[in-house]
């Protein structure tokens, strides 16, 4: 999946577009997300899918996927929000939050309405700043992100972590699909008592291969005059759109606008 959205990072239709004006674009709307209602960020969630699925080309199967597994860290977390409980002399104070309940011994367990919304708050909310992460990664190369956040003024240090990081996670991820392929192929996952045995070795493998590249490639750096900065060319030119710049600009300006107006009837309902 890692490679596959690095492909797609490399070959979508907003390819052509500044980094510096979809990463603005990502942020202006994850700063919105954070302060306005559940209805306004499942409009942020669904614009932000149409600008990577339309506009950027991106499958909607490998979109869907992601929001997918999203989904799933937010249903792990779910219960510990719905689910309470109480004493059974304490059951007065909690009735008109319970929804369903039911008593084991001297406690009564039960769903609660607080919660449930409050992980529909949160799940709304995830779903809005994960699109514009998913758009950030699907459409922008990481090595150009990278560039980006130097040009404004981004430590050089973090960015050359960052790189490395980047680049390792491949080196695992390639490393441990090699082993296992091994494994695999040598029947190393038959039983249970025979798979530990063989992902300990792949866990210890893996360590082993991946400081001895780590020591390759800091021979590499040496022998080429590294100076304490990368230096990464790319020949890709840029263009800035008036069009897509006004539309995000219109857009972000309905979505505040719809929130204050959300926020006035909510406030003339409370005090009728």
């Amino acid at each position: 999946m890692n490679i596959q959205i690095d492909t797609l990072a490399y070959t979508n239709r907003l390819r052509w577009l500044a980094p510096e004006q979809k990463l603005l674009f990502a942020i202006a709307l994850l700063i919105i997300t954070a302060f306005v209602h559940p209805p306004v960020q499942i409009l942020i969630a669904v614009w932000m899918s149409i600008w990577t699925v339309v506009y950027a080309g991106i499958p909607a199967k490998i979109y869907v996927k992601l929001v997918y597994i999203a989904a799933l860290f937010w249903l792990t977390s779910l219960p510990a929000l719905v689910i309470n409980g109480v004493d059974i002399p304490h059951l007065h104070l909690v009735q008109t939050d319970s929804v369903a309940g039911l008593t084991i011994g001297y406690y009564y367990v039960y769903i609660s309405s607080h919660g449930i919304e409050q992980g529909l708050t949160i799940l709304t909310r995830a779903i809005a700043s994960l699109s514009c992460l998913y758009f950030v990664m699907l459409t922008i190369p990481f090595v150009e992100l990278l560039q980006t956040m130097s040009r404004v003024g981004f430590p050089v240090l973090l960015t050359d972590l960052l790189l490395l990081m980047y680049r390792f996670i491949f080196v695992l991820l390639n490393t441990a699909s090699e082993l296992w392929t091994a494994q695999q192929s040598r029947g190393g996952y038959r039983t249970f008592k025979i798979a530990m045995k063989s992902l300990s070795l792949l866990i210890g493998q893996l360590l082993k291969r991946t400081l001895e590249n780590y020591r390759q490639v800091s021979l590499t750096l040496a022998s080429r005059g590294f100076n304490g900065e990368f230096q990464v060319w790319h020949s890709h030119r840029y263009h800035l759109s008036k069009r897509y710049a006004l539309e995000a600009i219109f857009g972000c300006a309905v979505l505040i606008t719809l929130d204050i107006w959300q926020k006035s009837i909510l406030g003339k309902a409370h005090y009728i």
